[in-house]
This record gives C-alpha cells, sequence and structure tokens, in this order.
C-alpha cells in the first residue's frame, strides 16, 4: 500500500481496539502514579472504542476525512491522562491529512502529533508515553521513504524508547515496569504498520506488572469543554495546574476540549471550565495511587532539589539526587513541586529549595491536597550554597528527624557570598554601582563595589575580598559555584589565591549554570 486510504483507517481503529483489549489487564496492572493512570489500558481502550464507533457511523469518504471523524470521536471519548494524550495522537494525524498521504506526509504527521499531544500536557515528564512519541517523531523526520517502511520504522523506534523509560524515570525504575501509557503507544503503531504493510508486527515487551491493593485519596475530573476563546487555555491550564497535577487540555480540532486534572477538590476543577466555557460530558472518578514504601520495607524517605542553574541539577542528580531545575527568573508552579515530590520514593520527603522565591514556592506544594499522603518538610534556603552544606551532612541511615535537623542547621550555619556584574547605575549602602561594576554582597547585603570591566582578575579580587570578611567570623570550609558568566579560569584562579591566603580552609568548586550571579559563595 502505497498511500493511507479509508478503508486502511478503519481497520487501522479496528487493530487498536483490538490490542488494546488484549493488553488492558497487564497495562492496567502497572500502577505507578503519577507515571499513568491507575487503569491506563482501559482509558486507552475506551478512548479508541469510541472513536472507532464513531467513524462506523460516519461512512467516510476518503482517508482525510476518515481520520478527521476519528480524531473527534477519540477526543470526545477520551478517558484518563493516557487516553486524552492517545486522542492527541491522531489528531496530530488528521490534521495534516491533505494530498496523497504516503511516506512523508506520515513522517511529517507523526511530527506534528508529537508536537500536539505534547502542548495538551500541562507538565511533560520523561519516560512517559510522551517520550516515546517524541522518539518516534524524531526518527522519521524529513523521511520521504514508502510509507510502509516509516511505518514500520515508526513501531520499531516505539518498542525501542519504550525499553528505556524505567532509565528516564525513578518511580518507573523503582516499580521495575515500562510505562503503561508508552505500551499503548506501541500498541497502535504497531496496529497501524500491521495495516499499512499487512504484516503484523509481533514485539514482545515484559511489563513485570506487580500490582498492590491500592487506595484512593484524591479524584480524576475530566470534561469536554465547549465555547472556550483559545487564548483563555494557557490560563485554565495554570489555574488547574493550582488544583493538581496530570493536567492535560487537549482541542479536536474543531473547537472543543477535553480536560483533565487529578486533584482534590472536584467543584474547583468544574468551575474552572465554567468559567471559561460550557463543560459536558462530565466524569469523576476516585484517582487510585500506590501505597508508599513502608519503613523498614526499603526506602522509606528521599530527599529531592529545587534548584536553578542546569549544571547544578546535573551535579545534584549524580548525586541520585531528584532535582526540579527551574529556569533562570521563573518560579515553579504548584504542579511542578508536586510532580517532584511524587517522584520520590517512601512517605518522608525533604526538599532543599536554592533560594528565598523556590523556598516559598515548595512551602505552598507541601501544604497542598494533593501531597497529604505525604510527610514533606521543607528547609528554607537561601542560596544553592546551603543546598549542598545540607547535602553534605545528610544521612540516610540517621533517624529521620535527626536528619532533618541535622540538614536544617548546615544549611542554616552556612553564610552566602556572591558577586554579581551591575546592569544599571544604582544606589548601595557602600556607594554608587555603574552598569558593569562588580557588587559583592554578604547575606544578600552590598559589601563592596569594584569598578567594571568584570575580568577574571577584578572578580577574583574581589571574591577573595567578600571571602576575607566572611572568614573574619571563623569557617573550615568554602564552596563556590560559578555561574554561567564566570570566565573559564576565574574558578583555579581562585582556588589557588585562596590556597595562598587560608591554606587552613578546604575549597570545593562547582559550575553551577546560574545565571544571576557569577560567583556563588559558601562559607561553614
Amino acid at each position: 500500500m502505497r498511500v493511507l486510504d479509508a478503508a486502511a483507517v478503519s481497520a487501522w481503529a479496528a487493530g487498536c481496539v483490538h490490542s488494546l483489549a488484549s493488553l488492558r489487564p497487564a497495562i492496567d496492572g502497572i500502577n505507578v502514579y503519577p507515571v499513568a493512570d491507575s487503569d491506563t489500558g482501559s482509558n486507552m481502550l475506551f478512548t479508541m472504542t469510541g472513536a472507532a464507533a464513531e467513524l462506523a457511523d460516519a461512512d467516510p469518504g476518503d482517508a482525510a476525512e476518515a481520520l478527521k471523524v476519528l480524531a473527534r470521536g477519540a477526543v470526545a471519548s477520551a478517558k484518563g491522562n493516557s487516553g486524552v494524550i492517545l486522542s492527541q495522537v491522531v489528531r496530530g494525524l488528521a490534521d495534516r491529512a491533505e494530498g496523497e498521504l504516503d511516506g512523508a506526509w506520515l513522517a511529517g504527521a507523526l511530527g506534528h502529533a508529537d508536537e500536539v499531544a505534547t502542548g495538551a500536557v500541562s507538565r511533560p515528564v520523561a519516560g512517559t508515553i510522551l517520550t516515546v512519541l517524541h522518539s518516534v517523531a524524531l526518527a522519521v523526520r524529513g523521511d520521504t521513504s514508502p510509507l510502509g517502511e516509516i511505518a514500520q520504522k515508526a513501531a520499531k523506534e516505539a518498542a525501542h524508547a519504550l525499553e528505556k523509560t524505567p532509565e528516564q524515570l525513578p518511580a518507573l525504575a523503582r516499580a521495575g515496569v515500562v510505562d503503561a501509557g508508552a505500551r499503548g503507544l506501541v500498541a497502535v503503531l504497531d496496529a497501524l504498520a500491521g495495516v499499512i504493510t499487512g504484516a503484523p508486527l509481533e514485539q514482545e515487551h515484559a511489563l513485570q506488572a506487580d500490582a498492590e491493593v491500592p487506595e484512593a485519596y484524591a479524584w480524576e475530573v475530566m470534561y469536554l469543554l465547549d465555547g472556550v476563546d483559545e487564548a483563555s487555555l494557557p490560563t485554565l491550564r495554570k489555574e488547574l495546574s493550582g488544583l493538581g497535577d496530570s493536567v492535560t487540555v487537549a482541542g479536536d480540532g474543531s473547537g472543543s476540549h477535553a480536560v483533565h486534572v487529578h486533584c482534590a477538590d472536584i467543584g474547583a476543577a468544574i468551575e474552572a471550565g465554567l468559567a471559561l466555557g460550557r463543560p459536558r460530558r462530565i466524569r469523576v472518578e476516585p484517582l487510585i495511587t500506590p501505597t508508599p514504601i513502608e519503613p523498614g520495607g526499603g526506602i522509606d524517605r528521599t530527599v529531592v532539589a529545587v534548584v536553578h542553574g542546569g549544571l547544578l541539577a546535573e551535579l545534584l542528580r549524580a548525586e541520585s539526587i531528584p532535582v526540579l531545575a527551574v529556569p533562570d527568573g521563573e518560579t515553579p508552579s504548584v504542579e511542578d513541586v508536586i510532580g517532584l515530590l511524587n517522584e520520590a520514593a517512601g512517605r518522608h520527603v525533604t526538599v532543599l529549595p536554592g533560594s528565598v522565591a523556590l523556598t516559598a514556592a515548595a512551602d505552598t506544594a507541601a501544604g497542598h491536597a494533593m501531597a497529604a499522603d505525604r510527610d514533606v518538610v521543607v528547609i528554607p534556603c537561601a542560596s544553592p550554597v546551603q543546598v549542598l552544606a545540607a547535602l553534605a551532612v545528610h544521612d540516610a541511615a540517621r533517624r529521620t528527624n535527626d536528619d532533618v535537623v541535622a540538614m536544617a542547621e548546615a544549611a542554616a550555619a552556612t553564610r552566602r557570598g556572591e558577586l554579581r556584574v551591575a546592569r544599571e547605575e544604582s544606589l548601595t549602602w557602600v556607594g554608587r554601582a555603574q552598569s558593569g561594576d562588580v557588587v559583592g554582597l554578604v547575606d544578600d547585603e552590598v559589601v563592596l563595589i569594584e569598578p567594571a570591566p568584570a575580568s577574571e582578575t577584578n572578580l577574583v579580587a574581589a571574591a577573595m575580598k567578600v571571602l576575607n570578611r566572611m572568614l573574619a567570623l571563623g569557617g573550615e570550609l568554602v564552596t563556590v559555584l560559578s555561574g554561567a558568566a564566570a570566565p573559564p579560569g576565574v574558578a583555579e584562579e581562585l582556588a589557588e589565591q585562596l590556597r595562598v591566603e587560608h591554606p587552613e580552609v578546604e575549597l570545593t568548586s562547582y559550575a553551577g549554570g546560574q545565571a544571576g550571579a557569577v560567583l556563588l559563595m559558601g562559607v561553614e
């Protein structure tokens, strides 16, 4: 088959239903919240069954129209987070259905499906169905091979990406399973390749599901929303993210949107839709979540961090610390932080935020109803150097309360210094700073101004003055984080100068990658 026709679309829909029905019991057994719905297989099957029924009643004349009908039916029938995302995969194919539906079309349509599905999700998470879809889109991008070859390539890439999902998401690795929604997507692409080539793929995938009897603590709220202005959708996503997580707002291309959220306040989730449009077909179901690991049964607690600076986040991840890396100048949403908490194992989670603003965001998330099943403690930190100080004394073998106290004391006892380059003229306690001057701070108070330029020599001289001021009160360990704008040799030069002036002090230096400060310094 060189191009896709209406009969093939109908056969694909039927093949998806058959494959998902066969997989449903196994996929439903993968219960790793928030990575998957508690009934992922059932939700994906429900979605495609409704879409196939819609197509059967429509009798479309060509493949393009058949895909559009299938997409409308999928969005209208979408159930659960996985069902909504699957509906957007179908919609992505339909949006690009023009002219001959050949191999080049399928390659481009899968790329568009990736964009549409990812855009519908408030907080995409690595290691899920979206990651697998993105891998598929990259694998076929720009490919103009025959339709059958593209379909087989997409299915095989999806299977390959599925096997990597436990490496990309700690919750999957701890449970020893692949992502449930991603497994469903593989089945859908296998069915498409089979219809196009006439030779169904027979790919084996171990799920290794080990389900326990879970308990419900929140709700899954779903509805279709009509009459909403497209410009209002970001506002809706933001409001729903403040209520819970797994937020998706997915359009069908014809003005209707499927809304999905996991939250504790059902009424507020529905009212958010009422404020912007006309909700219909409202469905509310108890959200089933796995029981957190009990103390004595493995990991009973986890330390996580919320920081600015990509290099710092990589440093912490290398130490097996779950991290939420927040873009510089931004504050994470409640859903972002709750997503981090849900990736952690155990009932007790200690959060180390790397600034005052990040501490406030973590405090808000810790008190949210969606975090009510966890014992969350936020240790206030005003700088990433305090996060590192707290982690330096963290001891998983200690009693939880003792360990939290030790980390909190270490963070509080760490004095903070930093160097910034003035962006504009300003008046400080120690004089007037001109644009380009090097400004030194200790505990957020300006203590010196070095005239421009911010050269390596000037930065080292300013850093030593700040450190001398801090070390005058005592200290044994200095930690330095170099920012994105720091000259390449400044950390090494500072280390050499510190050894000359303070040989008794131990220095630890890292590349932090933060945008605001050229150097961040901590003294313990």
